[in-house]
């Protein structure tokens, strides 16, 4: 069965109707920030609604923040997922290494909480999708390429809490990885660099992909919340090991010998 995105609107063909669909396709995560929409002419077709009542609808929306034209460029979906966390916040997190740590505490219960639901709820479209990443992944990670399998690493994320179907955890998961892309935490290169934990962070996304794609609600949690303590691990021994070198530097340029 084929799904239109933007299917004609009921026989009273209102703006209302026009914003409630276009807002359930955004709130449902089909819709997402950087998203263009087709040009006027073309969705009011689909709407099968005036250009004015489209013109209206569109005008609220982007008065509500959902949506931002460009003069010529077309129509998007606003940022609103980047907004979760405001820029000062964002400014406070990157000076204080705490953060990192109460960020994988937090994402550890999320995780676990999302790989479960994932288990339970996953039609067979999220599936197929959790299985393409995975594949994805293991080829960039087989073939060296790091910054596709990092991508892939977000990308598996998202596939697992949209899976979850549950709208305000799937927006929260998407804040956190945008802040996790960006490299507001940590950095996943440097995490990476300690001995084992590039191959191990395979296999870890491996688990908790097997256990959703199984249907195991307990097992998929347990992966989830090993993975991020396994990060939590080799996060403070990045740390630690980063620590180690600068003081021994430091001696070294002390030394007069």
């Amino acid at each position: 069965m084929t799904h239109e995105l933007f299917a004609p609107v009921p026989h009273g063909r209102t703006a209302d109707e026009v914003i409630l669909q276009i807002e359930s396709l955004i709130l449902n995560g089909v819709l997402r920030d950087g998203d263009r929409l087709p040009g006027e002419r073309e969705l009011a077709q689909r709407f099968d609604v005036s250009r004015p009542i489209l013109r209206e609808a569109l005008k609220e929306l982007e008065a509500r923040g959902l949506l931002i034209s460009q003069h010529g460029g077309g129509t998007y979906v606003a940022d609103i997922v980047g907004q979760i966390f405001s820029p000062p916040l964002v400014a406070l997190i990157r000076r204080h290494q705490r953060a990192v740590h109460d960020y994988l505490e937090y994402r550890r219960q999320l995780e676990g909480m999302t790989a479960e639901l994932a288990a339970r709820r996953a039609t067979a479209t999220d599936r197929q999708l959790i299985e393409r990443i995975l594949e994805t992944m293991r080829d960039a990670h087989r073939d060296g390429r790091f910054e596709d399998e990092l991508t892939s690493d977000v990308e598996f994320h998202n596939a697992v809490g949209d899976a979850a179907h549950n709208i305000v955890l799937m927006h929260t998961l998407r804040a956190c990885y945008r802040l996790l892309s960006d490299g507001i935490f940590y950095n996943r290169r440097v995490i990476f660099n300690v001995g084992g934990a590039h191959d191990a962070v395979m296999t870890q996304h491996e688990a908790i992909g097997r256990a959703i794609l199984d249907g195991d609600p307990s097992r998929a949690r347990q992966a989830a919340e090993d993975h991020i303590d396994f990060i939590s691990k080799v996060t403070d021994e990045a740390e630690r090991t980063g620590e180690w070198s600068r003081i021994a530097e430091l001696r070294m340029m002390q030394t007069k010998i």
